[in-house]
Order: C-alpha cells, then sequence, then structure tokens
C-alpha cells in the first residue's frame, strides 16, 4: 500500500466521522426544537411593552407537562380561529372564570385585577365571558391593540393549541432577559 493510499484511507475516515458527526448534531438541535425549546420572532405590537414587534423571544415547549397554566402565563399557542397562526398573548381566564371589561377595568370572577403589565388603560367594556373547563381567556397587554379573546370568533383557546410558555426574550440584545 503506498502512502498517498494511506492518506487517502485518513482523509475518507476523517470526512466520515465528521459528517456523523454534524448529522448526530442536527437531530438533537432538531429534537430540542420540536419538544423543548422553540425561537420565535413576534410580528405584531399585542404585546406591547411586554414583547416589541421584531423582539425574538424562547418558548419552552414542556413546561405545561409538569406544571399547569396560570393566570398571567405568557403563552404561545394556535390561534383558534386559524390554527396555521401562532398568537402570543396572556393568559387572563382560566377555565370556570368569568372575566369582564367594565368601563376598562378587568375583573375576574367580579374582583378587579391590577395589571402592571398593560400598555395604557383599556378602553370600553366586554362581557361577561365564562370560561369553559379546559379552555383559557387571552388577551394582549397592548390592550387597545390587539386581537385577542374578545374579538374571536372561538372565544376561548382550548388547551390541546397550547404551544408553550414564552419565558426569555433573546433578541435585541438590549431587552435580552426573562419575561413577566
Amino acid at each position: 500500500m503506498y502512502a498517498g493510499d494511506r492518506m487517502n484511507d485518513k482523509l475518507k475516515k476523517e470526512i466520515v466521522d465528521w459528517i456523523k458527526s454534524i448529522a448526530f448534531a442536527l437531530v438533537i438541535a432538531l429534537a430540542i426544537r420540536a419538544y423543548i425549546f422553540e425561537p420565535m420572532i413576534v410580528p405584531t405590537g399585542s404585546m406591547i411593552p411586554t414583547i416589541n414587534i421584531g423582539d425574538r423571544i424562547l418558548v419552552n415547549k414542556y413546561i405545561y407537562r409538569f406544571e399547569p397554566i396560570k393566570r398571567g402565563d405568557i403563552v404561545v399557542f394556535k390561534y383558534p380561529d386559524d390554527p396555521r397562526q401562532p398568537y402570543v398573548k396572556r393568559v387572563i381566564g382560566l377555565g370556570g372564570d368569568v372575566v369582564e371589561i367594565r368601563d376598562g377595568k378587568l375583573y375576574i370572577n367580579d374582583s378587579p385585577v391590577d395589571e402592571p403589565y398593560i400598555n395604557e388603560p383599556m378602553i370600553g367594556s366586554y362581557g361577561p365571558y365564562k370560561v369553559p373547563e379546559g379552555h383559557y381567556f387571552m388577551m394582549g397587554d397592548n390592550r387597545n391593540n390587539s386581537k385577542d379573546s374578545r374579538f374571536w370568533e372561538n372565544k376561548y383557546l382550548p388547551r390541546k393549541l397550547v404551544i408553550g410558555k414564552a419565558v426569555y426574550r433573546i433578541w435585541p440584545p438590549g431587552r435580552i432577559g426573562r419575561l413577566k
């Protein structure tokens, strides 16, 4: 065997090893994205000031296997009126809750709710809405500019359409941090 043949064999083995490593890394990355964390770009201003247009967020897709969805969570889900579209909104009402907006103030089960995260005071009155069990009432933080449960044909988000919890902003650099 010639020295050139040994070099070619070594080179081929090295290339095959690299291809295997890259393929393995790709499979792991795809599995993480499909089942654990997924980055998303927010295209609308319905969650201003919490999330701005163009912000990149990280969605935890497994957290709700271990804990329940809670009022106040920021959730990414498939829009009930067109499940091909992902939406991001805040959970306002849980199954069994009665949600009502009276003169711009949110009430849940007839108790006023403090909402320090909203963009500006709401305009108008809506509801009351009785949230069915296994469903959620969703609203954007930019209440006067949000296509949310108040305006959907299918008013309530069923649990099966929940993708995950928006937990972290990863872009822009000046706003990187946990979402609340």
